[in-house]
């Protein structure tokens, strides 16, 4: 009995189609059968000249050759002298169209063949190829340069595919590994204090629900199921300060809002878990006292704007392109003592990219950051 496992999945289907004629052997057939219609009809418009001003007969003047003198039929010596010169142009006109046409047919799919070995390499795995065709722009060219483009954000994506499964296996594991030696010492050591082991694993344990919640947040995001309705980004913002309040008040930090109504299209809970997840951002990552955090909306042509900027350490610009990067934490994440799981900003800009908008950041001048979200307008309603 066979063992090996059965294919889980769907699996790639290859057309069952009968071999044909190539492109090139195409190409060169149109050629050449344009170039005999093409030799055809120039034959025949010389042969209607002929026909139209050479007289059916001719009378040979006496002394003017060495025939002799009478009335001799033209045309029909003509057509003797004149089809088999024809039928001579013809089939030169095929071979030079055939071989004229493999030749040229040739050259013109020539990017073709190297775009196919590309797209080959890709279909077996290899990203990093490119094909980099040389030469002014055309049809050829431009196809070849937006496959490059799509190889390489495929390769982007796939590598930060799999630098996030890496990461989120590895904090996964950490609460699990945790608990598992505070168990064991538990079971080494029956006298020790049973409550200090349960607070430790109930702490241990809401960072893995935490990371949980937050992996599944983000694959919601990225999947794009939600339902858009008109969303106030000015209410989301109050209601993401009124929640993290207490924290801020921990952490000795200020914040304070302001702004217009700006009202967006999309998910109510995403676009608030945007906003608490800067706010969030912006107060553990703080000065260690007297520390501000501003929250704003405005309202653009097209589009509306919510800024979150906060006081603390001087940042430089590449720090801050790590930023958004899933389970990257600043030098500063490791001291706090609410230090979230490396999810809050690559789940805002998720979130922001799933609205079809964009997340910008940037080191204040003075420390600190400054967070910009970007989203396209909430269309008015019908006599509104």
């Amino acid at each position: 009995m066979d063992s090996r496992p059965e294919a889980v999945g769907p699996q790639p289907r290859t057309a069952d189609r009968q071999p044909g004629m190539s492109v090139r052997l195409k190409l060169t057939l149109s050629y050449a059968g344009f170039l005999m219609v093409a030799g055809v009809l120039l034959l025949a418009t010389v042969w209607g000249f002929l026909l139209r001003y050479v007289p059916e007969r001719a009378l040979i003047v006496p002394g003017s050759t060495g025939t002799p003198t009478g009335v001799f039929p033209v045309r029909s010596n003509l057509l003797h002298v004149f089809a088999p010169r024809a039928a001579a142009v013809l089939a030169f006109l095929l071979l030079f169209g055939l071989v004229g046409g493999w030749i040229l047919a040739g050259r013109m799919l020539a990017p073709l063949t190297r775009i196919t070995h590309a797209t080959r390499l890709a279909t077996a795995g290899s990203l990093a190829h490119r094909i980099r065709l040389p030469g002014r722009s055309d049809e050829f060219r431009d196809l070849a340069d937006v496959f490059d483009g799509m190889l390489e954000q495929l390769e982007a994506h796939v590598a930060e595919q799999r630098r996030f499964a890496a990461n989120a296996s590895h904090e996964l594991r950490t609460p699990l590994a945790i608990s598992k030696a505070l168990l064991e010492v538990a079971r080494r050591d029956p006298d020790a204090d049973t409550g200090e082991l349960l607070d430790r694993l109930e702490a241990v344990n809401t960072r893995a629900i935490d990371l949980t919640e937050a992996l599944l947040l983000l694959s919601r995001a990225e999947q794009r199921t939600f339902t858009r309705e008109p969303v106030d980004l000015s209410l989301m913002a109050e209601e993401a300060t009124e929640t993290l309040l207490p924290l801020a008040e921990k952490h000795g930090v200020g914040v304070k809002t302001g702004g217009e109504v700006a009202t967006a299209s999309g998910s109510p809970a995403l676009l608030l878990q945007l906003a608490t997840n800067l706010l969030h951002n912006a107060i553990v990552h703080n000065l260690p006292e007297h520390g501000t955090v501003r929250l704003g909306t405005a309202v653009r042509p097209g589009s509306v704007l919510l800024t979150v900027e906060n006081t603390g350490e001087q940042l430089t610009e590449e720090q801050v392109a790590t930023l958004t990067e899933p389970f990257q934490r600043g030098s500063d994440r490791a001291r706090s003592g609410h230090t979230g799981v490396g999810l809050g900003l690559a789940i805002a800009r998720t979130i922001t990219q799933a609205h079809d908008g964009t997340l910008t950041l940037a080191p204040r001048p003075g420390g600190g950051l400054r967070v910009t979200v970007e989203l396209p307008a909430a269309a008015p309603h019908p006599g509104g």
